[in-house]
């Protein structure tokens, strides 16, 4: 199911903030994406990522607090890497010394100020299971990867629920439209007894 609405997502991670040797430039590395629990989106509602979730998205940005104008690194620069592992989606930043607002950020990060990250995407396929108790558990299988962010609030635990819980009337909609392809799937292929 594609949604139109950019989603942010927030994971609690542990951000490094570190230099290789004297003469290498400052990195910043942490999980952008977490494989691992279950969010609650709203109170009947929650999601998970799969740990096979197919990933698009070729020129993917490193930013602060998801502000475009304050870009750390870039893939296609190979100023940000990205690497899947079991539980989630790491990655590299590395540092400009030159750039004062991107020291500041590796200032704030090397004291543990600032040591969680959220992520831009597009979800492009899901999955929906209508557990016993009513509720909705939602498994992102693709995304269109957009930028990653260090961030100071995550928007998932603070903007990002309340923003979500708000939009109770397209979850519903999601809700709907996945059973109605469970029917659907159900008259096409009817069970033999």
């Amino acid at each position: 199911m594609d949604r139109k609405a950019l989603q942010t997502r927030t994971a609690l991670t542990e951000f490094r903030a570190m230099k290789r040797d004297e003469d290498a430039a400052p990195v910043i590395e942490g999980r952008f994406i977490s494989f691992t629990g279950s969010y609650q989106i709203c109170p009947w509602a929650s999601e998970k990522i799969s740990p096979d979730v197919e990933i698009e998205g070729d020129d993917i940005r490193a930013l602060v607090d998801h502000e475009t104008r304050l870009v750390l690194g870039r893939t296609t620069a190979g100023t940000l890497k990205i690497e899947r592992k079991d539980d989630g989606i790491y990655g590299t930043i590395e540092i400009n010394p030159n750039d004062q607002d991107a020291m500041n950020l590796y200032a704030r990060v090397e004291r543990g100020d600032v040591s969680q990250c959220s992520f831009g995407c597009y979800i492009t396929r899901e999955e929906t299971e209508f557990l016993e108790d009513g509720n909705v558990e939602y498994t992102i299988t693709g995304i269109e990867l957009l930028e990653v962010s260090v961030v100071t609030f995550p928007a998932y635990e603070d903007t990002g629920v309340s923003a979500r819980a708000a939009e109770a009337k397209d979850l519903m909609k999601r809700q709907i439209e996945a059973w109605k392809d469970v029917q659907r799937h159900r008259l096409e292929k009817p069970e033999r007894n």
